[in-house]
Order: structure tokens, then C-alpha cells, then sequence
């Protein structure tokens, strides 16, 4: 049996590779790169909805047996209000910092991505120690949301005035700190034997503020019915991949 340091290592490398992803900007037209966007925007939003109410949730609350559930729902919110924390602090800062210099706008965005993604790798890592199949779940969710946010933030470094290439290599350089979270959530998890059932919850949290407050809205706010109607079946698919997946890990035990 794979135990979690390896499953950790292999799955932060994996999603550090996302990166890369950026590259696609250089060869699809503008309008096409937008709608691809937007569709796994969908995706994910439905992917991490389904993962934190089908899988981390439900395992949380089997972990936490039959004592009381609020500490392990105050938990939830506490993830929930990390990010809306930090989401925050990161707006402001690129509202004051857009005015002077579109450089601090970059730099902000990759200081802010490297901590996003370090706390990622906390989670995955804590999701591994609990079991091999919830880290899969949160690995696939975490990657599908990975994909868009890559795609955006090396926009937004070129923006910055970076060159494409090394626009590439830092976006990977912040995107591989997952690998250090997913490490340093090891060690942890191994020196405080109940933080994998504190990072559940709080990745639950995570996963739906991040679902509900940046993706959702996103794929709201096209004005064509169709499309709208499009995306939310592609939202509908990611919950439904969530729940095939646990099926999956029914028949399989």
C-alpha cells in the first residue's frame, strides 16, 4: 500500500505541472480561449460543490463519530472565512496597487497565489492522511479549479509586463509551492495526530466559498440564455463526476 507522503508527493507534482497550462494562450484565438474558460469554470465550480458535500463533509462527519458536530461545522465556516478574508485583503490591495503600477498588481498575484496554493498542498496532504480515495477526490477538485486560475493569472502577469516565458517559470515556481504545503502538511499531520480531521472541514469550507463566491457568479454573468443553460449543465457534470466517483469507491470498498 502507497502510503500518503508518496500519494502527497505525486499528486502536489502533479497539479504543479497545471502551470503550464498558460502555454495554451500563446497558440487559441481570444473569443475561443474565453469560452473554454468559462466551461471549465462550470466544471470546477460543480466539481468542488460535489467534492466538499459529497465527499469531504460526509467523511468529516464519520471521522468526528458521534461526538458533537458544531465544533466540526464551525470548522467549515472558519475555511469559508479564510479565503473570504483573503480574497479580500488581495482585492484591496490590487485596487490601491493597480492605480501606480501594474508590476505590484503581478507581484501581488504571485505572492498571493503562492500562499493559495500552499495551504492546497496543507489540504491535500491532510486529505491523504485520512485516506488514499478522499485525497484522490480533493486532488481532482483542486486540479480542475487550478486549470482556469493558471490560465487567468499568466494573463494577468503578461499584463503586468512580463514576458510570456518567464511570465511561464514564475507561474510555475508559485504554483509548485502546493508541493512544499503538501510536505510540510505530512510532517504536521504525523506530529498532531487530529489536524487531517481539522483540514477536512476547513477544505470543505475552502471548496465552497471558492465555488459559490468566484466561480459561480462567473458563469452567471453571461447574458446569452443558451450559454447560461450550457454552463450550468457543465456545473451539473462536475457534481455528477463527484458523486460517480464516490459510487465508484462504494462498489469498489
Amino acid at each position: 500500500m502507497v502510503d500518503p507522503l508518496a500519494w502527497t508527493v505525486a499528486t502536489t507534482v502533479l497539479i504543479s505541472l497545471t502551470a503550464w497550462i498558460g502555454v495554451l494562450t500563446l497558440f487559441l484565438r481570444e473569443e475561443l480561449l474565453d469560452q473554454l474558460l468559462l466551461v471549465l469554470v462550470a466544471l470546477a465550480a460543480g466539481s468542488l460543490i460535489g467534492g466538499a458535500f459529497l465527499h469531504l463533509l460526509p467523511r468529516a462527519l464519520a471521522e468526528a463519530g458521534a461526538a458533537d458536530t458544531v465544533p466540526l461545522f464551525l470548522v467549515v465556516i472558519a475555511g469559508f472565512c479564510a479565503f473570504y478574508v483573503l480574497e479580500q485583503f488581495i482585492q484591496w490591495h490590487h485596487h490601491h496597487a493597480a492605480v501606480h503600477d501594474r508590476d505590484a498588481v503581478s507581484s501581488l498575484v504571485l505572492v498571493s497565489d503562492a500562499i493559495h496554493n500552499f495551504i492546497d498542498g496543507l489540504v491535500i496532504a491532510g486529505s491523504f492522511l485520512v485516506g488514499p480515495s478522499v485525497g484522490i477526490v480533493t486532488t481532482v477538485a483542486i486540479a480542475l479549479h487550478e486549470i482556469p486560475q493558471e490560465i487567468g493569472d499568466f494573463g494577468v502577469l503578461v499584463y503586468g509586463g512580463f514576458e510570456k516565458r518567464r511570465a511561464l517559470v514564475l507561474n510555475y515556481l508559485t504554483q509548485a509551492t502546493v508541493i512544499l504545503g503538501g510536505l510540510v502538511g505530512i510532517v504536521l499531520g504525523d506530529a498532531f495526530a487530529g489536524l487531517p480531521r481539522i483540514l477536512l472541514p476547513f477544505a470543505a469550507g475552502n471548496f465552497i466559498y471558492i465555488a459559490s463566491s468566484d466561480l459561480i457568479p462567473e458563469i452567471k454573468s453571461d447574458e446569452n440564455p443558451w450559454r447560461s443553460l450550457a454552463y450550468f449543465a457543465v456545473f451539473l457534470l462536475g457534481i455528477l463526476l463527484m458523486l460517480g466517483i464516490r459510487l465508484l469507491r462504494g462498489v469498489l470498498g
